[in-house]
């Protein structure tokens, strides 16, 4: 979550007209993310997130989320639900952007989860690759291998900037992941989140209240999306490996879907691949970052120093010593 573009009070009084959520009290942007434009909004009715979707959010893919968002939500999982305007609509648009207002979910995200946080986590994500295999709309993953290539070209040399010898070190791992990246069709596949970080998960005390911010979502290789999280759960604050909290988010997991011969095989190149991943991005948005936005731009050399440890690791055996 982020703030791009900015919303006055009268903006957005004009914009809540169409729906029948009160009188504004109170609204504030939010920092943190670095996709949309997000704000906090309490009217004396109740409190939402108003979301202001930006350039990186393909606008006609705005229903796939919300349509997802409904369907998770009438499987009993706790994610945010769009409010639907008097005339029925889940979308709108505000300051020349595609906007939603979404409901606001209690709880608080954990900045260093622990193992209970990850057996948790783990939990969640096996029940939403459940749900998810009855959702029936699909969504190109942009952001798989093409888009990583992509990616890379954009930052070409300029890489070297964020840390010496990085523009080698990405098309090393893009050439380990062109060889070693499963066939089309060769394992399982559904709708899956693929940006399930801690801060994107809300507790109230040790129970998750609420999973939020879907707009990533693609359908994919459910095994990616499990390495996904891993990365994002079970290194500590130095960018170190805690396997005590990766075997509590497996087991987790594993106790809602079970991972064949080949997941289990693939799982080690979707560790490095999903780094890779949000190396790129990262590397991209520090950049091409604007000064004037009001958003966080997260380390790229966060997600460098993971790839590394997969490069030289075998996470599986480690976590099943």
């Amino acid at each position: 979550m982020a703030v791009f573009t900015h919303v006055t009070e009268a903006d957005l009084r004009n914009f809540l007209s169409s729906y029948d959520v009160g009188q504004i009290r109170s609204f504030k942007g939010i920092a943190e993310g670095v996709e949309n434009t997000n704000y906090f909004l309490q009217t004396d009715q109740a409190r939402f997130i108003l979301t202001l979707f930006e350039k990186r959010v393909p606008e006609q893919d705005l229903p796939f989320f919300m349509n997802l968002m409904n369907h998770l939500g009438s499987a009993g999982l706790p994610v945010a639900a769009p409010v639907k305007s008097q005339s029925g609509q889940m979308l709108g648009k505000l300051n020349g952007r595609p906007a939603a207002l979404i409901s606001f979910l209690e709880g608080t995200s954990k900045d260093t989860p622990d193992k209970q946080d990850c057996t948790a986590c783990g939990d969640m994500l096996g029940r939403l690759h459940l749900a998810a295999t009855s959702f029936d709309e699909t969504r190109d993953n942009a952001f798989s291998l093409s888009g990583w290539e992509k990616l890379a070209a954009a930052c070409g040399k300029t890489a070297n900037n964020c840390s010496p010898d990085l523009q080698v070190f990405i098309q090393d791992e893009l050439a380990f992941q062109r060889g070693n990246w499963p066939a089309p069709g060769s394992l399982p596949q559904a709708v899956v989140h693929t940006d399930l970080f801690p801060d994107n998960v809300l507790f109230l005390d040790s129970t998750i209240n609420g999973v939020i911010d879907f707009y990533f979502a693609c359908t994919d290789y459910l095994t990616f999306d499990l390495a996904v999280t891993l990365n994002a759960w079970c290194f500590n604050e130095v960018h170190e490996f805690q396997p005590e909290q990766a075997e509590a988010l497996l087991t987790a997991y594993l106790s809602h879907r079970q991972l064949s011969v080949a997941e289990r095989a693939a799982l080690p190149v979707f560790l490095r691949g999903s780094a890779l991943r949000f190396l790129l991005t990262r590397l991209y948005d520090w950049i091409n970052q604007d000064p004037a936005a009001l958003v966080t731009v997260k380390d790229p050399l966060e997600y460098r120093d993971k790839l590394r440890f997969h490069q030289n690791n075998y996470f599986w055996e480690m976590i099943n010593e």
